[in-house]
This record gives structure tokens, sequence and C-alpha cells, in this order.
């Protein structure tokens, strides 16, 4: 067989470019744009693999007709609900993703996010750059302690469960947290965890929410406006998951309403586009999906990736495959 001929969408760290060019014959996008729906489409049918980031959307329409020439689709990312699974099944291509080796780096970026928003760092931030810091005093940006709070998590997997030992065991908060299966209660207890029966439970008492749940139809806008209405006053939002689980629309009217007290955000419905009235609000904070951007975590992930594609083309099965 005719070494494989595979396309990478995005830039990817250049130690795994590098290993991926030494091995395949591989297209890289240098330029680092994103491809739209029709290179996509022209992707897979004169590739036997696509390596595909979360930013790429690969819908039911981009399997149809043609015989697809792709067999498989590296995914840089653990998230693929961008990617119509049941298409690709039916065509009879192999979908893998890079589990593990972001735990930390995201469950990170969702403390960053609940101290940003509690102590107001982000406005701060803003007004010493603007030149409009007039000095310490007392009533300046005060914000919420975060010692001895309740965080809600919803979805106790890898990073929610390493969110919770960040809050519990760093800050001294109580967790609780809503998971579909059942967690034995030794296990929580590990990360200082309660598992509470619904989401509607968690929203009741915690100080702030975090989403830690895959995205996908399952669980599109599982933040409502029912939810929000049923959050505790005053307490704070954190999306480090996926951008569909939020209503935004629903988000912004509980902010502007004053139903929440604020909102830390890496992920967002139609990324990278952000609705006006949620960029202009000093009581939320703004990250462009870092979750993962660490050079340790980005290379590793890439390094999952190559792996997986490796054990396929060898006649193996891949070691993180999801259909």
């Amino acid at each position: 067989m005719s070494n494989p001929r595979i396309l990478v969408t995005r830039r990817w760290p250049s130690v795994v470019e590098a290993v991926l060019s030494e091995r395949f014959d591989t297209t890289l996008n240098r330029d680092d744009e994103a491809l739209d729906a029709g290179q996509l489409r022209e992707a897979l049918l004169t590739h036997d693999a696509v390596l595909p980031t979360v930013s790429d959307r690969l819908p039911a329409a981009l399997f149809e007709g043609e015989v697809i020439r792709a067999k498989i689709l590296g995914n840089f990312g653990v998230g693929f609900n961008h990617i119509d699974i049941k298409a690709a099944k039916e065509k009879g291509v192999v979908v893998t993703n890079t589990p593990g080796v972001l735990t930390d780096c995201t469950a990170d970026i969702a403390m960053l996010l609940l101290l940003s928003v509690a102590r107001r760092g982000g406005e701060g931030e803003r007004e010493v750059r603007a030149g409009a810091w007039t000095g310490w005093r007392p009533t300046h940006l005060v914000g919420t302690k975060v010692t001895g709070k309740t965080v809600g998590i919803i979805g106790f997997g890898r990073i929610g469960r390493a969110f919770a030992q960040r809050c519990h065991f760093g800050f001294g908060m109580d967790v609780v947290f809503y998971n579909r299966s059942a967690i034995d209660p030794m296990e929580a207890a590990r990360y200082g965890a309660v598992q509470l029966q619904t989401v509607e439970d968690v929203l009741e008492i915690a100080d702030f929410v975090s989403l830690h749940c895959p995205g996908g139809a399952e669980n599109r806008h599982l933040m409502n406006a029912d939810r929000f209405a049923a959050m505790k006053p005053g307490a704070f939002l954190i999306n480090t998951a996926r951008g569909d689980v939020v209503d935004e629309t629903a988000l912004i009217s509980a902010l502007e309403q004053g139903t929440i007290r604020g909102a830390g955000l890496d992920v967002y419905e139609a990324e990278p586009h952000l609705p006006e009235r949620l960029r202009a609000m000093d009581n939320v904070v703004l990250l462009p999906h870092l979750g993962s951007a660490t050079e340790e975590t980005r290379t590793a992930m890439g390094m999952k990736v190559v792996d997986n594609v490796t054990a396929f083309f060898a006649g193996q099965e891949p070691p993180d495959r999801v259909a």
C-alpha cells in the first residue's frame, strides 16, 4: 500500500507536524486558515485520513454522494459533536479523539474563570490598561469571596473531578455535582464532592455553577431560561465544556436582569462569533477557547492523534476510537 495521504486542517505544534510528515504523505495548512465546507468535502474525497479540530464542522451533508476516500477522522480534541458520527459510520469512516491529556489544563482554565469573575479581575485589568484607575479605595471593584462557597459541577468526568479537586482542596469550597450516572460516594469523596439527584438540586444551592458535560443534541441548551431562573440568586456560571450547552440568549437575559451575578466563558455557540450584548457586559469574563492551550497539552493531543492514525493504518484498533 502506498503511503497514506493525510490532511491536517489547521496548524498543529511543530513537533507533531514533523512526526506526521515523516510517517505519512501529509498536507499541512501552513496559512492556518479555517477550511470551508467545500474544502472539507474535497479533503474527504481525496485523502485517506483527515485530521480536524473542534472548530471544523463535518455535518452529514459532507459525507453524502460520492464514495468517501477518507477512512479515519483523527480529531484533535476530546469533544466530537462537530462531526456527524452517524453519517461517518455509515460511510465506514472511523472517528477518534484525544481524551485524558487535557484534563488538568481545562480544569485550570475553569478555575481561572471562576476566580476572575468572582474577584472582578477582567474589569480591573481593563481599567488599569485604559489608564482609568484612580487608586485604591474601600469600595472599588468589590467582588465575591471564593473560599467557603459552594460550587456545583454539571458532569463529573475527568475534567469535572479535576476541577472539584482544585475547588475543594485548593480553595476550601463545598462541592456538589450532577452526573447522569451514579458515582460511588467513596469515589466522589476523594474530590470532596457529593452527588445530587438533579441539575436543579445543584442550581438551588451552588454559588458557582461549572459545566463539564459533553455538547451535542443531548445537552444542547441544558442551561436555558428555566435553569437560569433556578440558580441561586447572585450565583455565577462557568462554562469550559461546549458552547451549545448554554442558551446564550437566555444567558444574556439572565445577566441583564440580574437573575445571576456573572459568568466566565471559554466556549460559545457560534465560535468565534459572540453576541455584541455579551461582549459589552462587564460582569462576564470571556476567553478565546483556551481550555487546552498549553504547549505540553497541545503537543500531547497531537501525539494522541498520531498514535490513533498510525495504529489504524497498521491494521490495529485505534486506542481512542469513538466511532
